[in-house]
């Protein structure tokens, strides 16, 4: 305890002689905050790359590394593409500006203009002709060697996470580049991007608990979406034939490594198109995105290689199960063989639930872990689709499909439901569900259901989880380190 309290101490003395070094530059008149920018030319991995001898360059960053040694010094400075060494000489900058160098911290910003050099020892650097601060830090970053290592810490100040921990920010330079290139692949196949409501009256498209507020303006209550799903449709009723939507969604569950409840999901729809185009359109996009972003379609996850070269493996749900649970669901045809089976063989269920509702667990308990090479499985059971169409040639079962990676649901596609009394009847059936305790059952939603009976075209559909994305393309282990700022539970609780 004693130990702690002068861990404290020292910390609030060095935080003062911060605070101390700025007042005495403020009252110097050399107030660090009033500068307003700063020339950049060049940043430090441009300075390696495209190294010129003796060429004037001017950077500008975090200060992350200082050694004085009597008459000159070095610096290591950060900025946005990485580090590089500084020479500073005070027979160079000049005896004052030395001696204001001598006085920065650790997580300082400065600017530098100097010219390319490289040292005896090899490494390309600055050689420094004129120091600026640009920025004083008031705060101490962690100690150099050990970083930021504590992932509660780095959760809730992402800022110092980036600032410590290079692979972090490759992380989302890398999301950046992985949004960038899904638009370019969608719209050289001629989609055009859209933007439809976040605050809803009905939370439909998706099996999920919504978040609840209310509108003052209107004095009405009103949902964040769940879901891009119902709007998407009305626009491809109204015309627009292939149309996306990247954006954020909100569902009222827990928090674990693959779910935050707020998130970035993508969604688009075909017209004139089936779950056979939209597993085309997948396939290739991935492949795309592998070779774009990693540089190959063969990748690494967490010590597995993942094949998105060869082509995607396509199973049904139902030899799935049988493949890997050792029961036949052709066989199994009513409700109560179905809940036999499930006491059987320990897979919990509720009373409501169906033979579809069983298969689906039956799924999600046996095999979702087993699919680690991208895998399509296929023709999930209408109770768990209520928005998608029959297979014609059984109509228990929908043509339906779900990508699966290292044992992950990746994204969910249809043949889209056009035909409106259907959909009505399967409304009803997801009301009736919801009546029995299911909190995320779909609710009737009457426009959708009125531009349904205005037209729709026969149309494909998919959602994809970006956030998993990302993690698949990254190496990143759970859904937060992919995410700037996640989910985290107030220190005041």
């Amino acid at each position: 305890m004693a130990q702690t309290v002068n861990q404290e101490q020292d910390i609030n003395q060095l935080l003062q002689v911060r605070r101390d070094k700025l007042a005495e530059l403020q009252a110097a008149g050399n107030d660090p905050f009033t500068i307003t920018k700063y020339d950049v030319t060049a940043h430090t991995t441009d300075i390696k790359e495209n190294y010129e001898e003796g060429k004037e360059v001017s950077i500008a960053g975090r200060m992350m590394s200082k050694r004085v040694m009597g008459k000159a010094a070095f610096c290591n400075v950060q900025d946005l593409k990485g580090n590089i060494q500084c020479y500073v000489a005070r027979d160079v900058i000049g005896e004052d500006p030395y001696k204001a160098f001598k006085k920065l911290d650790i997580g300082d910003i400065v600017g530098i203009k100097g010219t390319e050099f490289i040292t005896k020892t090899g490494e390309k650097s600055v050689h420094v002709t004129e120091l600026t601060l640009l920025t004083k830090s008031l705060q101490i970053l962690p100690e150099k060697y050990h970083g930021l290592t504590n992932t509660d810490v780095r959760y809730r100040q992402r800022y110092v996470d980036l600032i410590m921990n290079p692979e972090v920010r490759d992380t989302f330079v890398k999301r950046s580049q992985i949004l960038k290139e899904i638009r370019n692949f969608l719209d050289g196949r001629g989609f055009m991007e859209v933007e439809t409501p976040m605050l809803v009256s009905n939370a439909g498209g998706a099996a999920a608990r919504p978040f609840e507020t209310h509108y003052n303006a209107l004095d009405e209550d009103v949902k964040l979406r769940i879901s891009l799903e119902l709007y998407l449709k009305r626009l491809i009723v109204g015309g627009l034939e292939r149309v996306y939507e990247i954006g954020r969604v909100f569902r009222n569950e827990g928090v674990d490594t693959r779910h935050n409840p707020e998130f970035t999901l993508m969604e688009l729809y075909q017209a004139y198109t089936d779950y056979e185009g939209m597993m085309e359109l997948t396939e290739s996009m991935f492949r795309y995105l592998a070779n774009k972003v990693c540089g190959s379609a063969i990748i690494t996850y967490n010590g597995t290689e993942i094949n998105m070269e060869k082509p995607f493996a396509r199973v049904t749900m139902i030899d799935a199960i049988k493949e890997h649970a050792g029961v036949d669901f052709n066989e199994i045809l009513t409700d109560e063989e179905a809940k036999a089976i499930a006491k059987e063989k320990n897979v919990p269920f509720e009373e409501r639930h169906t033979r579809g509702d069983i298969i689906n667990l039956f799924f999600e308990e046996f095999c979702e872990d087993k699919m680690i090479q991208p895998t399509f499985v296929m023709d999930h059971p209408i109770e768990v689709s209520p928005l998608t169409k029959k297979k014609p040639s059984n109509p228990a079962l929908v043509e339906r499909f779900e990508l699966y990676i290292y044992g992950r649901e990746m994204c969910n596609a249809y043949s889209e439901l056009n035909d409106p009394i259907d959909q009505r009847e399967r409304f009803a059936k997801q009301e009736e569900e919801f009546a029995a305790g299911n909190e995320e059952a779909n609710h009737t939603d009457e426009d959708f259901l009125n531009a349904l009976e205005i037209g729709m075209p026969p149309t494909g559909g998919i959602g994809y989880g970006i956030d998993r994305l990302v993690m698949l393309l990254t190496d990143s282990p759970a859904i937060r380190d992919v995410l700037l700022f996640p989910t985290m539970k107030s220190l005041d609780k």
